[in-house]
């Protein structure tokens, strides 16, 4: 039951921001004086509606986002009356306009942001400390996963974790692979991989306080290089480890005062910014592991999720009390859509204001040379390469959401 109300909390959440988004838009145009004619939360039919002023506001049937009618977004717009003609949104200043297209991903970094900033007070955010190389403290994990995928769980079939078998335990802590001392847990992972696949290893740790060794029979493993995911994999050994885990004692979140909160926030914000800008470059690469989910391998937990998928894994954090994981994973969420809305490309947000900018430009470098002013963008030229991004976007959607129903990604 909690897994049901959490999925709908979240999904309602991410409505809640969507329909933000549009209202940024809406409030920045009326600023200006641009003329708005609807604003609507939902898409399908209208299940409510009232006017105030030039505006119709309401709730539409299907929930999947929301949209806002500016009148004249671009010239080639045919259904704005000649009295508005003044107030169509082509004809103000540049800088208006791409205040007014970035609003909506601006409304989702302050979002972002500002739930950040709570966090940080009444919830927590992640000991930066940990982001530091840290000792090799372990978490045994029950199998090894003999393929490339790494990043899913335990199978029938898998081999067991050669840590386990070996008796080493949680929060132990590795200090030498063959003599070779470990100063952290990358040191551990390249002084594993260096060894023979399926070789023997002579592990030192300690437990307790206590120094210790143990004999463990490595496992062989298909993996790519450590500072190369998406190179070429070969067989490497493995301990059955995972890490790096805190050291005990040491907390997983760091709450903070009003004050602190504010750098807090904006070391988190700037992780999470370069962590956004990676995951959408590394788009292209993941689709060959989502399409495997598809058709029934494991789920890689390194692959895109949907809304469907972040509101299933919203669901289990509330299922567990892990409310720390259902914020950071709004603010993610928001941080995304905001960063992927301002892409150059039509009919994202970014493809209008690249166009007006581009417009700019090209008027710019006309008056240099002495020629006529080219004048406006014609928007139909460039409806054949939106219908592509579209068709492409559309497909990306239906496999992510196809992905996170059959195969989703799992917390718990």
């Amino acid at each position: 039951m909690m897994y049901l109300i959490g999925v709908a909390l979240f999904a309602l959440v991410i409505l809640i921001s969507v329909s933000l988004h549009e209202a940024g838009h809406m409030l920045t145009a009326k600023a200006f004086g641009m003329k708005v004619t609807k604003y609507f939360v939902g898409f399908g039919p209208t299940l409510w509606s009232f006017k105030r002023g030039e505006t119709e506001y309401g709730l539409k049937g299907i929930p999947l986002g929301g949209f806002c009618k500016i009148v004249g977004m671009t010239p080639q717009d045919d259904d704005v009356d000649p009295a508005d003609e003044p107030r169509a949104m082509w004809r103000f200043p540049l800088w208006k306009r791409t205040v007014v297209m970035s609003a909506g991903s601006v409304t989702h970094f302050l979002l972002a942001i500002v739930t950040l900033w709570l966090a940080a007070m009444f919830i927590g955010l992640p000991n930066p400390e940990l982001a530091k190389p840290q000792p090799a403290y372990v978490k045994i994990t029950d199998c090894v996963i003999v393929g490339a995928t790494a990043n899913r769980d335990c199978i029938p079939g898998d081999p067991a974790s050669p840590a386990k078998q070996a008796g080493l335990q949680d929060d132990d802590k590795i200090t030498a692979i063959n003599g070779v001392p470990v100063a952290t847990y990358n040191d551990l992972v390249n002084e594993i991989r260096k060894l023979p696949a399926g070789s023997q290893a002579t592990v030192n740790y300690q437990r307790g306080g206590a120094d210790q060794q143990v004999n463990v029979n490595l496992a062989s493993v298909q993996r790519p290089p450590v500072d190369n995911p998406e190179g070429p994999v070969s067989a490497v050994s493995a301990l059955g480890v995972q890490g790096p885990i805190p050291p005990p004692g040491v907390p997983v979140m760091v709450k903070y005062n009003a004050v602190e909160a504010v750098p807090a926030t904006a070391d988190y914000t700037g992780n999470l910014a370069v962590g956004t800008v990676q995951s959408l470059q590394r788009i292209p690469q993941k689709i060959p592991a989502l399409w495997d989910a598809v058709t029934g391998e494991p789920r890689d937990a390194d692959t895109p999720i949907s809304v469907v998928g972040a509101s299933r894994l919203g669901g289990e954090a509330v299922e567990h009390s892990a409310w720390e994981i259902f914020v950071l994973l709004f603010v993610s969420l928001n941080f995304f859509i905001g960063v992927f809305n301002l892409l150059p490309l039509l009919p994202l947000d970014g493809g209008h204001i690249a166009i007006s900018w581009f417009e700019r430009a090209r008027s710019w470098v006309a008056a240099r040379l002495g020629k006529p002013d080219p004048g406006r963008v014609d928007y139909y030229k460039l409806m054949p390469v939106t219908y592509v991004v579209i068709l492409i976007g559309g497909a990306f959607t239906l496999l992510t959401i196809t992905a996170d129903i059959i195969n989703p990604i799992t917390l718990f």
